[in-house]
């Protein structure tokens, strides 16, 4: 972005403070400290200005300098902004991303409901997302993991296989990952064990070196194995991977129930054939989507447009969620 036409463009300040703000990417965040980097690539800690922090990594943001450090007078309009919510709490990953990356593994056995959940909150801000299945060299694991991503690849979910052990050598699949990344901010998404850490290292040699740097700025030397970092790629910092934390449960409390056929591809390809407006897809009859659920065989067999079952129980059980109802 043009530095002095986005000076020009904050609004409601007197002419010496404009003067005085700069424009920041936040790259890293752990409680009330921002790691903010300017345009000519230097970093320093900011400060949100008043009691709640709301700049989160991926955020422009305009800054002051206070000293060593700079005060963050105001977060920039949010292109979206990933984020689960649970009854206790909002927990936000990151913002003006150009996709989700959910990493899979063979080994351990991934959560399908986890995958869904994580895709609805992408498809509700818009993110694109791209499965990526790792540990592609385990034979019986993995092709039991890429049939289970049956159902996702038959509604137009991209898919990718990915081995990251072994060194040297080429890598096809991870030849594969890098076009898809080129010249995109993506958030990398995944539960422990699957290879989060061993992928961010392998395409950002220096991330570590990096994560400790950062981890000793913001939180006086402790390791903050609790926070979203953002590194770069590519040394003309057009491609952007970040490195978001692991987690147990991913709550979709700020999206509503009557909302949650919209966000599932699958289900909202047959929407149009209900014969009620309301359908919630339960138990209504003439329920295009209902109609549509079929019992995926170990050989597939399943028609264009069908609708997996293990994908309706989803929809069930987060509808029940999210209604306030037990599920049974």
């Amino acid at each position: 972005m043009n530095h002095s036409r986005a000076r020009g463009q904050a609004a409601g300040r007197a002419p010496e403070s404009e003067g005085a703000l700069d424009l920041g990417l936040v790259v890293a965040a752990y409680g009330r400290h921002c790691l903010v980097e300017s345009p000519d690539g230097q970093r320093r800690i900011c400060h949100p200005r008043g009691k709640k922090s709301q700049a989160v990594v991926g955020d422009r943001v305009r800054w002051m300098p206070t000293g060593d450090e700079g005060s963050i007078e105001r977060v920039e309009t949010r292109r979206n902004l990933f984020y689960r919510q649970d009854e206790l709490r909002t927990k936000s990953f990151a913002a003006n991303l150009d996709q989700v990356l959910l990493l899979l593994a063979a080994e351990p056995e991934f959560s399908e409901s986890q995958l869904a959940r994580s895709m609805v909150a992408a498809e509700a801000e818009g993110i694109p997302t791209l499965i990526v299945v790792n540990k592609a060299d385990l034979g019986t694991a993995f092709d039991h993991a890429w049939q289970r991503l049956a159902a996702y690849r038959d509604m137009g979910a991209t898919v990718l296989p990915l081995r990251l052990k072994g060194e040297g050598g080429s890598n096809p699949g991870l030849d594969a990952l890098l076009e898809r990344l080129k010249g995109k901010t993506t958030l990398v998404l995944g539960p422990s064990g699957v290879g989060k850490s061993t992928l961010v290292n392998r395409l950002v040699p220096q991330a570590q070196a990096l994560t400790g740097e950062i981890s000793r700025a913001l939180n006086s030397g402790k390791h903050t194995t609790t926070s979203t970092t953002w590194y770069w790629v590519d040394g003309t910092r057009a491609t952007a991977l970040i490195d978001s934390p692991g987690f147990q449960e991913f709550g979709l409390n700020h999206i509503e129930a009557t909302q949650l056929a919209s966000l599932m591809p699958d289900l909202r390809a047959a929407m149009g054939e209900c014969r009620f407006y309301n359908c919630t897809h339960l138990h209504e009859p003439g329920c295009g989507v209902r109609a549509r659920v079929h019992e995926v065989s170990g050989d597939g067999g399943k028609a264009a447009g069908d609708i997996a079952s293990t994908r309706y129980r989803i929809y069930q059980e987060l509808f029940a969620e999210l209604s306030g109802k037990r599920t049974y």
